[in-house]
């Protein structure tokens, strides 16, 4: 019974998806004579968190029933008031919890304060679902950085364009589809400046009620065209150009068209991207997503910042020595220097493949 309830907590989370960034995913459950009468979920950054909304969404008297939630209820003031405060004023007599939150400012308090209110509290219910809820947020709390996932779409023989560098489209309506619901998942989107000057995206999310991630352009020195559409639509979507040298009147000429343009350490020829990630935790931005070619992803995969990886696969071949891959450079020597992936996870789009897991073990730096 209490697996079932949890399960629905967690299910009513995934509705914050996209919209609750820096913040977790939560959902919250409240059960009384194993019937739920009430329910809700962390539903944006700044709104009410999802024991407040459950609370809130009660159709009868809560003194008493049963509280399920994924997260450690907060017991600090934030954007609002601790959600401990208000579990302990309804009456609530016990509270289930899916996984403690890593934030410092919680880590155990909130379970303890309910506890010191003569509220009876079960943790480690759907523990390992609850946790990887909320992955982005675990490694942005825990490692101070945001979490960086890759994401690119191959032929079955590994490329992701022709020999003359033609890739729209290799993945079908579907895929494509599905990747604007990633696009929406996560905080920003990155790219290198060849797939600026190459494919001219626009970077952005095409669902109805879609949330665009912040975008920033690796663009070492500053190449990219002032006609571009990231450019030319700044003022609408959040774009930043991550620069390590440029012309300082071009300079001035994006920041009018609305680009923020960062200046940062060069590293190895390039601007250093754990430099950029270090700036955009700083923004408070939790999580990336990397839509550029093998050169920045060969840089991602190199420097150790990457945590999980999204491969649409099509049922293609394109074969050529010179068609490019997922991740270019000169590659590894030794088998036991791969970057490999665990938790792995298949699912059929329309006629394409998606697999996806997360990184266990990163290349060294060279």
């Amino acid at each position: 019974m209490e697996r079932k309830f949890m399960e629905r907590a967690v299910w009513i989370a995934r509705r914050g998806a996209g919209w609750t960034n820096p913040n977790p995913m939560v959902g919250a459950v409240i059960v009384k004579e194993g019937e739920i009468i009430g329910e809700g979920w962390h539903e944006k950054i700044g709104g009410l968190h999802a024991e407040r909304n459950a609370l809130k969404n009660c159709k009868k008297d809560p003194r008493g029933a049963d509280l399920y939630v994924t997260l450690e209820p907060c017991c600090h003031y934030g954007k609002t008031p601790p959600c401990t405060d208000a579990i302990i004023r309804s009456g609530i007599k016990r509270v289930y919890i899916g996984c403690l939150d890593p934030n410092p400012k919680v880590a155990g308090k909130g379970a303890e304060i309910l506890k010191d209110n003569e509220i009876e509290v079960m943790t480690g219910i759907m523990e390992k679902e609850c946790r990887e809820l909320n992955d982005v947020f675990f490694y942005y709390i825990q490692h101070d950085m945001p979490y960086v996932a890759l994401k690119y779409a191959m032929t079955m023989d590994g490329k992701i364009a022709t020999r003359t560098g033609e890739s729209k489209w290799i993945t079908g309506d579907e895929a494509r589809r599905h990747t604007h619901r990633l696009r929406h998942r996560y905080a920003a989107i990155m790219a290198g400046i060849g797939t600026i000057i190459s494919d001219d995206p626009m970077l952005n999310v095409r669902l109805e009620n879609g949330n665009n991630p912040v975008r920033i352009i690796c663009d070492s020195r500053l190449r990219i065209p002032e006609t571009a559409k990231v450019v030319e639509t700044a003022k609408e979507i959040p774009t930043i150009i991550a620069i390590c040298s440029g012309d300082l009147q071009k300079i001035r000429r994006l920041e009018q068209a609305g680009c923020s343009v960062w200046n940062l350490p060069e590293e190895k020829g390039h601007v250093s991207l754990k430099a950029v990630l270090r700036e955009l935790r700083k923004q408070e931005i939790d999580s990336v997503l990397v839509e550029g070619g093998g050169i920045l992803n060969e840089a991602l995969v190199k420097s150790g910042c990457v945590n999980y990886v999204h491969t649409y696969i099509a049922p293609k071949i394109i074969g050529g020595e010179s068609a490019k891959t997922p991740v270019e450079g000169e590659g590894i020597g030794k088998l036991s220097e791969a970057l490999i992936l665990e938790h792995i996870k298949m699912k059929k789009i329309g006629e394409d493949v998606l697999l996806e897991g997360k990184v266990k073990k990163c290349l060294p730096e060279s």
